[in-house]
């Protein structure tokens, strides 16, 4: 079973609609799911990242097989281009740094949104996702999955390109 976490409305519907996903409500978050899928659209920030995972990891049985994705978008500096896709594999949340694959790229993670270009990648929920599913002992597999929206200029994302960010997402890693 794939367990993704989403911020976004726009960032679930990519998934929503390559995978027929059938919307419902779960603890007070929309639900999305299918028999190998399971979505939860987090909303903005840690915590709610950090209640939404816990919400999958409660309500649902892991299996060794089962994988759980944090998948959104996060802007960058111009290192980046709009539309990498990016696997994190270290998470920078307030001063304190979290590796778990340092094959990986690191992201920053702030409770709110980032307008400096001075740092390389940042989003707001990666450290929510994480804490969760590392407390979970049962839970084997867990990716953090980024996808470049802009470079420090949230007013220019719509959910349109949002959507469309994700859906290369989906298609060169699912």
């Amino acid at each position: 079973m794939f367990y993704i976490i989403t911020a976004l409305k726009s960032e679930a519907q990519a998934f929503v609609e390559k995978y027929k996903l059938t919307k419902t409500a779960l603890n007070g978050f929309t639900f999305y799911s299918n028999a190998k899928i399971k979505l939860l659209v987090s909303g903005l920030g840690v915590q709610r990242a950090r209640e939404a995972t816990q919400t999958l990891i409660n309500h649902f049985d892991i299996t060794d097989e089962d994988v759980y994705f944090n998948v959104g978008i996060c802007a960058a500096n111009t290192l980046y281009e709009i539309g990498d896709v990016l696997e994190i594999g270290s998470i920078i949340y307030e001063e304190n740094s979290y590796v778990f694959d340092t094959t990986k790229k690191e992201i920053l993670c702030l409770d709110e949104e980032a307008n400096e270009e001075k740092y390389a990648l940042v989003d707001m929920e990666s450290f929510g996702f994480y804490e969760a599913v590392i407390h979970s002992p049962a839970i084997k597999d867990f990716k953090i999955i980024k996808v470049v929206s802009d470079h420090f200029e949230p007013e220019s994302i719509t959910k349109d390109t949002t959507k469309a960010l994700i859906n290369k997402a989906i298609k060169e890693l699912f």
